[in-house]
C-alpha cells in the first residue's frame, strides 16, 4: 500500500486493534471531553479531571497495558507501546500524556517494581496501577541535573527510621501526586545514594508549585525536606541502590520519549497541510506553491525517518538486546528533527504560527523543551561518541 503518515500495522493483528480503538477512543471521547471542560495543554490541571481520564483509560485497557499480567497490564513490548505513544501525541489531545499513565502513572511503576517489598508493591504500587494513587519521581536537583551526583538532597539513618533534607525540582506529576519516589545522598557519604517512597502528606515535606516550563503545560512541581522523617519501611530498594534506580530507567525513558516527540511533529504536519490547502494567498491556495510542497515533503522525510530508527531500536529493545547507544541516538536524532518539523510548521503558518493559542505555535514550545528535557542534545553527543570509540 502507498506510504501514509498514518501507520495501520497491518502485518500485526493485536497491534492494529489497539490502534484503532485508541484513535476511536481519542476522537470520540477524550478530545470532545476536553473541549467540553475547556481545557487546554496550558491549563492547570485538578485530580478529578486526571482521575476521569485514568479511570477510563482503565476500563478500556489502556492504562498501564504494558505492565506484566500480573501487575495488571497486557504485557505489551516496546514496538506496540511505541506504537500507541505516537498516535497519543498525533490527536492533539490534551490529556494524551494520562492514557497510558506516563504522567504520574502505571508507567512509573513498571520501572522500580523489581525493588519493591510486597507491602510496598500494595500500599504505593497496586493502587497507582489501577488509577488509585499518583506518584511521581523526584532526581534532579537546582544544581544537579545531568550531572546527578551534584545532588545535596541527604537522608541520616535515625533510630528505625531516616530524616530527609534538601529541595527536587522539576518533578513530573508532584502537583497531583500522592507520593514520590526521591532519590539522596546519604549523610557522610560521597557515593552513597538511596531511593525512598515518601508520602508527600509526611510532615516536613512540602510541595509547591514549579516554574513554569516554556510550553505553558503546569504539570511540574518542586518538593522541599525539611527534617521530613520517613519509616525504615520506606526504603526502596538497598542502601546504595539510589542511582541504579534512579538512572536505570534513562536508557528506555530516552527511547520512549520518541514516540511522543514523533506524534506530535506528526500533528504539525497534519495541522500544515489544513492550512495550506486553505489558505490562500495570491490568488491560490497556499498549498499550491512549490516552497511548501519542499516544506511539506522535507517534514514528512523526517518524521519517517525518526519513526523508522525509534521502531527498529524498539523491536531491538524487544529482543533483550543492548541498546544504550541506540537510545542515545534515537533521542538525539528525534528531538532536532521534531523540533525542525514544528519550526517548519509555525514558517508555513506564517503570522498565525506566531500567535499564542494557535495549536502550531504550543507544539513548537514544547518540542524545543526535548532538546534538554531527559538529556540534552549534548549529552547524547557526548555519550555516543564515548561509547563508540
Amino acid at each position: 500500500m502507498p506510504f501514509t503518515l498514518e501507520p495501520s500495522y497491518d502485518d500485526n493483528p493485536r497491534l492494529q486493534d489497539l490502534v484503532v480503538r485508541l484513535r476511536s477512543y481519542l476522537r470520540d471521547e477524550l478530545i470532545p471531553y476536553e473541549r467540553e471542560h475547556g481545557l487546554t495543554a496550558e491549563t492547570k490541571l485538578d485530580r478529578t479531571t486526571l482521575e476521569h481520564v485514568w479511570k477510563r483509560s482503565a476500563e478500556l485497557g489502556f492504562y498501564g497495558i504494558s505492565l506484566p499480567p500480573e501487575l495488571g497490564g497486557q504485557g505489551l513490548g516496546f514496538f506496540e507501546l511505541c506504537a500507541l505513544k505516537e498516535e497519543l501525541t498525533a490527536s492533539g489531545a490534551t490529556l494524551s500524556h494520562s492514557v497510558l499513565g506516563d504522567m504520574g502513572g502505571p508507567l512509573r511503576v513498571g520501572a522500580i517494581v523489581k525493588y519493591a517489598t510486597e507491602e510496598q508493591r500494595e500500599r504505593y504500587l497496586m493502587p497507582v496501577v489501577r488509577g488509585e494513587r499518583a506518584c511521581c519521581f523526584s532526581l534532579t536537583e537546582e544544581d544537579a541535573g545531568s550531572d546527578v551526583r551534584r545532588m545535596t538532597t541527604t537522608t541520616t539513618p535515625d533510630g528505625d527510621g531516616y530524616v530527609l533534607n534538601g529541595k527536587k525540582v522539576f518533578s513530573s506529576a508532584a502537583p497531583f501526586a500522592d507520593f514520590a519516589i526521591v532519590v539522596a545522598r546519604m549523610a557522610g557519604e560521597e557515593e552513597t545514594y538511596s531511593a525512598f517512597l515518601v508520602d508527600l502528606d509526611t510532615p516536613g515535606c512540602t510541595v509547591l508549585d514549579g516554574e513554569v516550563p516554556m510550553s505553558g503545560q503546569q504539570m511540574e512541581g518542586d518538593i522541599v525536606f525539611d527534617d521530613c522523617r520517613i519509616p525504615a519501611a520506606g526504603l526502596l530498594g538497598e542502601i546504595g541502590q539510589g542511582l541504579r534506580i534512579g538512572i536505570g530507567r534513562i536508557t528506555l525513558n530516552r527511547l520512549l520519549h520518541c514516540p511522543s516527540l514523533i506524534g506530535a511533529a506528526r500533528r504539525a504536519w497534519d495541522l500544515s497541510v489544513a492550512y495550506a490547502v486553505n489558505r490562500v494567498v495570491f490568488g491560490q491556495p497556499l498549498l499550491a506553491h512549490q516552497a511548501i510542497h519542499h516544506k511539506i515533503a522535507e517534514m514528512a522525510t523526517e518524521i519517517y525517518a525518526a519513526r523508522s530508527m525509534v521502531m527498529a531500536t524498539a523491536a531491538k529493545a524487544d529482543r533483550g538486546d543492548n541498546i544504550s547507544v541506540e537510545a542515545n541516538m534515537c533521542k538525539l536524532f528525534t528531538s532536532e528533527a521534531a523540533f525542525h518539523v514544528a519550526d517548519q510548521a509555525v514558517q508555513i503558518h506564517g503570522k498565525a504560527g506566531l500567535t499564542r493559542g494557535q495549536e502550531v505555535e504550543q507544539i513548537f514550545r514544547s518540542l524545543r523543551m526535548f532538546r534538554i528535557v531527559t538529556g540534552t542534545t549534548e549529552v547524547h553527543k557526548n555519550a555516543i561518541a564515548k561509547a563508540l570509540i
